[in-house]
């Protein structure tokens, strides 16, 4: 059984059946600070307009 949360394992087809599109960006996070997570989005962000 694939793991519903590892998308990467579908195939292009799967993914588009279950919501998965190339534009989604997934964020998960745990108990982290919420000063951290938000840093680390600028920086994230920050990359992918570079």
């Amino acid at each position: 059984m694939v793991d519903p949360t590892t998308h990467s394992q579908l195939t292009p087809q799967e993914q588009e059946a279950t919501g998965v599109t190339t534009g989604l960006v997934r964020l998960s996070v745990g108990i982290e600070n919420l000063a951290d997570i938000l840093a680390d989005l600028e920086l994230g962000f920050g990359a992918v307009a570079a």
